[in-house]
């Protein structure tokens, strides 16, 4: 007879999270199950239930973890004090770091389904790191730094350019450019244009 699994563990939620996260970078979302999570963590099928209602509940924990994560680093990348361009270009950086190297928790985090109890916190975490960089973009164009404009479509713009940065250098499609290089590149016609001067 089976050992029986025990039910309680040290930080289990945690524990059901990285393994939701590394089940999803190696396989995808099709292939999370709780029951496996928990078998992972050497715990009963039942005990995720205390921590995640469902498969959609842990789904949207580990969005809000990405988001979390995201937003850590446009947080630290960020420095008032430096001038519009590389200040801009650091955010963008950062966000092309995270975006590549966590580009299926990327995508989950882009999904449009969510739990609807989850809906206030997803967006919270969405204004603390898609807001922030449309807050960068108003505070720029107070101080005459960026074209006047909504500040939405702008920041639309910037994002859809950096998300795609982030796709092509995720399946290297920029053989022969570095990602640095990518990224200062876009911020600069981003800033400038693309006409000659």
């Amino acid at each position: 007879m089976p050992a029986s699994r025990p039910y309680h563990h040290g930080d289990l939620r945690s524990a059901l999270l990285a393994g939701a996260e590394r089940t999803l970078r190696e396989k995808g979302t099709g292939a999370l199950s709780l029951r496996e999570l928990a078998r992972e963590a050497g715990v009963s099928h039942a005990a995720p239930g205390r921590h995640f209602k469902d498969k959609q509940a842990l789904l949207d924990a580990l969005a809000l973890s990405g988001y979390e994560r995201l937003a850590q680093a446009l947080e630290t990348a960020d420095d008032p004090a430096l001038p519009l361009e590389p200040r801009l270009t650091a955010l963008a950086r950062a966000y092309l770091d995270f975006a590549v190297g966590n580009a299926a928790l990327l995508d989950l985090m882009y999904a449009r389904k969510h739990d609807p109890e989850s809906a206030g916190r997803m967006a919270a975490a969405i204004d603390r790191t898609i807001g922030s960089i449309g807050r960068f973009i108003a505070e720029a164009q107070e101080r005459r730094e960026i074209a006047a404009g909504d500040p939405h479509q702008l920041t639309v713009a910037v994002g859809a350019a950096l998300h795609g940065l982030a796709a092509f250098t995720a399946v290297d499609t920029l053989a022969g450019t570095s990602p640095a290089t990518g990224v200062e590149e876009l911020i600069h016609l981003l800033l400038h244009g693309l006409k000659p001067r």
